[in-house]
């Protein structure tokens, strides 16, 4: 099939590396001090790698692959170890600035997306805000830098046995949203987040801004 893929430029790149700790699908390995999409089958086609390359050494291109296969890349994660979402890490502390006392930026309740309406008039004119749930917990300035002036969806991909891909179609579509903003962590599971609003996006027929911003486990934003 002709699908939008990942391309390498082997010329650009250093072998550092970034690209592959970045791709949650495993598509990418560092072979003989290059990166190279060696299972075009595990690409989901959403370059979480392009803003982590700094050669500028990947980019888009449409051509002959093979589909993307979810099945395939959660069997390898099985494989592995363990979930990478689920290794427990340690962080130090004692040095953390201590943030003043804010107020509660959350614009409406509820606020899960399961247990929101497709259409109310809380979306009418929002901005969203779809967070994964960890992320709250991880970023310390949730409220003031991503919540205040959004209205908030929040979920988890790996806890949820949902597809939200049509609830937010469904909220996109039928409502009249300003822009969206998609907050998830470093971990493989939030991809399933990122994908079903983008899908959504996409499904509603709609333009409107978007971004991505990605916490790391200890806090920092990654994007």
């Amino acid at each position: 099939m002709i699908r939008k893929i990942i391309h390498i430029d082997e010329e650009k790149c250093n072998g550092c590396g970034l690209c592959a700790e970045a791709c949650h699908e495993g598509a990418i390995d560092i072979i003989d001090g290059k990166a190279k999409l060696v299972r075009e089958n595990f690409c989901d086609g959403f370059g979480d790698c392009l803003p982590h390359c700094p050669q500028d050494a990947i980019t888009f291109e449409e051509r002959e692959a093979p589909a993307y296969d979810e099945a395939a890349v959660q069997a390898a994660r099985k494989q592995k170890s363990g979930c990478p979402g689920s290794e427990q890490k340690q962080f130090d502390r004692t040095e953390a600035p201590v943030y003043r006392s804010v107020s509660s930026q959350l614009a409406q309740w509820p606020c899960q997306i399961r247990l929101l309406p497709g259409k109310a008039p809380v979306f009418d004119g929002a901005k969203l805000l779809i967070a994964a749930d960890c992320t709250a917990y991880a970023y310390a300035n949730m409220h003031e830098d991503f919540m205040k002036g959004r209205v908030t969806l929040v979920g988890c991909p790996k806890l949820d046995p949902v597809d939200y891909t049509e609830k937010l179609t469904e909220i996109i579509r039928d409502n009249d949203v300003k822009s969206v903003t998609i907050v998830r962590m470093d971990v493989p599971c939030c991809g399933g987040l990122q994908r079903a609003a983008e899908n959504a996006l996409r499904s509603s027929g709609k333009f409107i801004p978007w971004q991505v911003v990605t916490i790391s486990r200890d806090g920092r934003i990654l994007d």
